[in-house]
């Protein structure tokens, strides 16, 4: 592997942080992106998404190890089954407090989060559970300046592909406009014969499930633990506000580029490493309020 130097650092440390900023950038963009989607679609402050990422990477664990059914198929099953948690949840509480202010929602949605949380806690303990990457991504691939895990490069492009189907859907298709118009008007889309209140929970059920989604794709890197949502959703609280509340753009750009700052600053200075984001989104925040990618109200 040829090495070289890059202000006093080796190419290696370099390069090495820089995917590792990638890799958190990935869930940072996945996971703010269904905050987004929510936030902007629902007007709801979604605490909830940091034990729903949690709760796709114990499904997915759940189905390996009660019926050995892998991490393929677990791709798929386990964000049906956390939006459908999600969809549920939407229909029994949420729905009561559409009209009332923004505190409720999120005082819901932070006591559920703890009460999930709780649960899993009490029943399989705090400490982490080892899921497998599948054989197909076991290894590696020398790149010449670094050494790539097939796993994790998965995972960029992954969520990379995620994120901008995504987009896609939202602000380029037809169902993207009416899910818009929906936000803005929803007594005239529902005079068009479109069932508002059902559009609604199909999109908080799609954001909890690409939560779920990210939680899968977590599960053989980090260990899957009950409190692996809450150590990461102040973080993408973070992203979301510095990319613009509701914006889909600005959490997809946001996530990656504040993921490899991050990695960057691991390198070049690494005790500013655990606050970096939190500073940019003080500056952010005093020089544009809405975000970087938001409009002002």
């Amino acid at each position: 592997m040829m090495t070289f130097t890059i202000f006093g650092v080796s190419s290696v440390a370099l390069f090495g942080q820089l995917l590792l900023g990638l890799i958190n950038g990935a869930f940072y963009a996945m996971l703010s992106l269904g905050l987004a989607v929510i936030f902007g679609m629902l007007n709801i402050i979604n605490f909830t998404h940091g034990a729903q990422y949690m709760m796709g990477a114990f499904v997915a664990w759940m189905l390996l190890d009660y019926l050995g059914i892998g991490y393929w198929p677990a791709l798929v099953l386990a964000p049906v089954i956390v939006g459908i948690t999600g969809v549920i949840i939407e229909r029994t509480m949420l729905h009561r407090l559409y009209k009332l202010d923004h505190l409720y929602g999120l005082l819901l949605t932070f006591g559920l989060a703890l009460t999930i949380q709780g649960l899993l806690r009490n029943q399989y303990g705090a400490s982490g559970l080892p899921y497998a990457i599948p054989d197909e991504l076991r290894g590696g691939t020398n790149l010449g300046f670094m050494f790539l895990p097939n796993y994790r490069g998965w995972v960029v492009v992954a969520s990379l592909v995620v994120c901008l189907t995504t987009w896609f859907v939202i602000e380029r298709t037809k169902l993207g406009a009416y899910l818009r118009a929906a936000t803005e008007n929803p007594t005239l889309v529902q005079a068009m014969g479109i069932n508002v209140p059902r559009m609604i929970t199909l999109t908080y059920g799609t954001g909890v499930g690409l939560a779920g989604l990210a939680g899968v794709l977590a599960a053989p890197i980090y260990s899957v633990n009950p409190n692996m949502g809450a150590d990461l959703i102040i973080v993408v609280f973070a992203v979301v506000v510095i990319g613009g509340m509701g914006s889909i753009l600005g959490s997809i750009v946001t996530g990656f580029g504040l993921g490899v700052v991050e990695g960057l600053t691991k390198v070049f200075y690494p005790e500013a490493s655990a606050t970096v984001i939190f500073v940019i989104m003080v500056i952010v925040l005093l020089t544009k309020p809405a975000g970087l990618f938001g409009r002002n109200a």
